[in-house]
């Protein structure tokens, strides 16, 4: 795909594409086809199912907000530091995608002013944060495989999830508690997805180094799913009633995939409207349970959203 920008972020008024077929050997596709089967394993993990059963407890919303923050943080700060790099600069866009402050502000929403005294990392999540500050020290083009699994889902369905979880939580309109699904600088989201996979494919590597990114890729599936089970367990030790929405897994859908609101997520990643719509019906049909549902699909967005891409 070959792309021009006359705007910083390639997303706002100007932007123009050519859309180019694509390759086999782009890092799109290397992606998508090397990390099929961990990302369907991702789909089935128990907290995944009892997640999109709306079966949730409204502290485990909180404690996936805390998750994310330390990720994106950790992984914020070695983007920083390679900014310079000749395999991420390409890439860099702090203005349009960093979430770290913004999950500080949801934080504190969350949990008050002290909030940074009320919260911790938790083991799963300090393995994933290891793995990026060890990727950013000593092998930083590795970054692009977490940046992008990252990013590209926080962009795919945000508005729709916003919505969903304001309703659920019945926060403010002006959007207190959800400041990590806003992207203020980017004018289009499918635009400006378009244009960092485009980015990411025109980056000069060699077959070696794609293979890598796959490796790092399934790594940062697998570390989620980490922090999905260590999740799964915190549920057990919290007392709060669970609040259930019903929402059927895709075992009680009488085989129709396309009811899941999971598949719908990785299809409005895409870029299909009407996904976006039927997203936006299914979730609104089950507010309550929509709590953790809203949370942690950003994160597993961000597991599905490359992979379609």
């Amino acid at each position: 795909m070959e792309t021009t920008a006359s705007v910083s972020n390639g997303a706002g008024p100007g932007y123009e594409e050519k859309e180019n077929p694509l390759s086999p050997e782009d890092l799109s596709e290397m992606l998508a086809a090397g990390t099929k089967k961990v990302h369907e394993k991702a789909e089935n993990t128990q907290f995944v199912k009892d997640f999109l059963r709306g079966r949730i407890r409204k502290e485990l919303f909180k404690l996936g907000a805390v998750a994310l923050y330390y990720t994106y943080t950790a992984m914020e700060e070695e983007i920083e530091r390679n900014k310079d790099h000749p395999h991420f600069a390409p890439l860099y866009f702090p203005a349009e995608l960093h979430r770290h402050e913004a999950l500080a502000r949801d934080l504190e929403y969350f949990y008050g002013p002290e909030w940074k005294s009320q919260i911790s990392c938790s083991q799963a999540t300090r393995r994933y944060v290891d793995r990026i500050r060890e990727v950013g020290r000593e092998d930083p083009v590795l970054l692009v495989a977490h940046a992008y699994t990252r990013y590209m889902g926080d962009l795919s369905g945000g508005q729709v999830l916003k919505k969903v979880a304001q309703r659920a939580l019945k926060l403010p309109p002006t959007g207190e508690g959800l400041e990590f699904y806003q992207f203020d600088g980017i004018h289009s989201a499918k635009a400006f997805k378009q244009l960092y996979r485009s980015r990411m494919n025109e980056l000069d590597l060699d077959t070696e180094t794609k293979e890598r990114l796959v490796e790092e890729a399934v790594k940062a599936f697998q570390f989620n799913m980490e922090v999905f089970e260590e999740l799964e367990e915190m549920g057990k030790t919290i007392q709060e009633d669970v609040l259930d929405a019903g929402i059927p897994a895709h075992g009680e859908m009488g085989g129709d995939i396309s009811k899941c609101p999971y598949y719908a997520a990785k299809m409005a990643a895409s870029g299909g409207t009407a996904y976006f719509c039927r997203l936006a019906m299914a979730a609104l049909s089950h507010p309550t349970g929509q709590v953790l549902f809203a949370t942690w699909f950003a994160a597993l967005a961000g597991l599905a959203a490359w992979y379609l891409m």
